[in-house]
């Protein structure tokens, strides 16, 4: 699925610029005191047979608050599964249809919806297309190809090459201390090329909106939610002799499954929960190769998706705050979000999509768009946008190989213009995507951390966008199918443009200067 960013970052800056600045949600005016009673604002209890949804609901971020939205969510036929008090984040779960509208109305509430418009039960990713899987046959003949000092399988490691990863590995691999957490499908710990770089104990399910760090509970439900660990082996697959290498092969990585364990969709309950997670944890990066589901767009004139906005912003904040730089994949839909409107069809996701025509200065994708959230587009071999990569002036912080199958290496055994990485149960593969291009950003942002151990997360998105190297707009119309057609156009200059931002990502610029 797609995941896309709104035109301008300064169209944020209404709404999002007050949690920004009082680290609340976006409703002014909330009493500043709340009686100890909560109010009867259950109304009619609701029908035994009404299906139940999840919600959040977001308040003053303080104790009194806390606990008196608890008793009026407990009156309107709702349960807490789990108060956020830091950020005024409250995840429930009510079969009352009138729950929402209901919680709206309670003092101290400032936001609060439906985080899905289908029953709980029992994928929003941005890759593009299918995996390929590495036969043995083929592991054994990327091996033979291997050079020295090389992984057996990094002869078809064009991205690595593509931004200095390779050589930087050389000078400065990363360092253990920094850690970067896959927010994803899970990651599987298991495997040999992973195993050696996973932390552990910065890892969990935050499946539904609460933290479990059960043993092996971040690791995908299905060999099928492979993408996770794709994503994980971009980042930090150490050089130990086994398959590939990552950006940064010396930092740790660590999974925080979101992804319904059934849908494999991700719901803004899960992902607050891991952006908190993360920050408590001491988590420098965060990886987010998704959009927040059901909505791909979230417009500030619906109760509930201004919801969604409002809590996963807080919580994302709340990680910046906490010293974590979070970066966010652009999307796969190759649209131009410097336009005045966009076709939105697949939303919502978890039931039936309804077309609507959004603009995308007043609907938000999340987290991509969010203060301080650095949103990477995708490039294929030859530097060029990847064909099905989101775009747009004001739009893209930075770029990074994603892959792209009409951009084919000349000098890789297989021939493959994807990115290939770890697969869960010990296998590998091949994906493209701009999921793939985020990864290798925050490898970089990994690789800076490393070498500016103080810098902030401020400081880590300029030192990105500083050292990135662009290549500017294309002096040829931008067909890459080769069909006749323009498929894009970019805007702007060789400092920054609509394609790559700020350019694209230079590992080894990050650990020599």
């Amino acid at each position: 699925m797609a995941h896309l960013r709104s035109r301008r970052r300064v169209a944020l800056t209404v709404p999002l610029g007050i949690a920004l600045a009082a680290s609340v949600g976006f409703a002014p005016g909330v009493a500043t005191a709340v009686p100890s009673d909560a109010p009867a604002t259950a109304g009619a209890s609701a029908n035994a047979e009404a299906p139940k949804l999840a919600y959040v609901v977001n308040t003053r971020p303080d104790h009194g608050t806390i606990e008196y939205v608890k008793k009026a969510i407990s009156k309107a036929d709702g349960s807490v599964v789990v108060a956020y008090e830091k950020i005024g984040v409250i995840v429930a779960h009510s079969a009352n249809p009138e729950f929402g509208k209901q919680m709206r109305k309670v003092k101290g509430v400032q936001s609060a919806g439906a985080t899905r418009t289908s029953p709980l039960t029992a994928a929003g990713t941005t890759e593009e297309g299918a995996p390929t899987f590495v036969s043995k046959a083929e592991a054994k003949s990327l091996q033979k190809q291997a050079g020295p000092d090389a992984e057996p399988m990094e002869a078809d490691q064009w991205d690595l090459r593509a931004i200095g990863a390779d050589k930087a590995a050389k000078i400065n691999p990363g360092s253990g201390k920094v850690t970067v957490g896959v927010i994803d499908t899970g990651v599987d710990d298991t495997h040999p090329d992973l195993a050696p770089s996973f932390s552990a104990s910065q890892s969990a399910s935050c499946v539904g909106g609460k933290a479990d760090t059960s043993p092996g509970a971040w690791r995908p439900e299905k060999k099928e939610h492979y993408h996770g660990t794709h994503v994980a082996g971009e980042i930090a697959a150490p050089r130990n002799g086994v398959g590939v290498a990552g950006v940064a092969p010396g930092v740790k990585v660590a999974g925080i499954k979101v992804a319904d364990p059934v849908s494999e969709l991700f719901f803004p309950e899960s992902v607050v929960c891991a952006f908190v997670f993360a920050a408590d944890k001491g988590i420098e990066i965060t990886n987010n190769s998704y959009y927040v589901d059901p909505w791909l767009y979230n417009c500030m004139d619906d109760p509930d998706q201004r919801a969604i906005v409002d809590a996963v912003n807080r919580a994302q904040l709340y990680a910046q705050r906490k010293g974590t730089l979070n970066l966010a994949s652009a999307g796969n839909s190759n649209h131009d979000l410097a336009s005045d409107e966009i076709l939105d069809d697949s939303s919502p996701d978890d039931s039936t999509p309804v077309p609507r025509t959004i603009d995308p200065s007043e609907c938000f994708d999340v987290p991509t768009q969010l203060p301080g959230v650095v949103t990477v587009s995708a490039t294929g071999v030859k530097d060029l946008k990847s064909y099905y990569s989101t775009y747009g002036k004001g739009v893209i912080d930075i770029a990074a190989p994603g892959g792209d199958k009409y951009q084919i290496p000349g000098d890789t055994p297989s021939k493959n213009g994807r990115i290939l990485s770890t697969m869960p149960g010990g296998e590998y593969g091949w994906l493209q995507g701009t999921s793939m291009a985020s990864p290798h950003a925050s490898g970089v942002a990994a690789l800076l951390k490393s070498t500016h151990p103080k810098a902030s997360p401020a400081e880590l998105q300029r030192l990105l966008k500083k050292q990135a190297d662009n290549p500017g707009c294309p002096t040829e119309p931008y067909d890459p199918d080769g069909d006749g057609d323009v498929d894009a156009i970019c805007e702007g200059g060789t400092n920054k443009n609509g394609f790559y931002g700020s350019g694209i990502v230079d590992a080894l610029d990050a650990v020599k200067k």
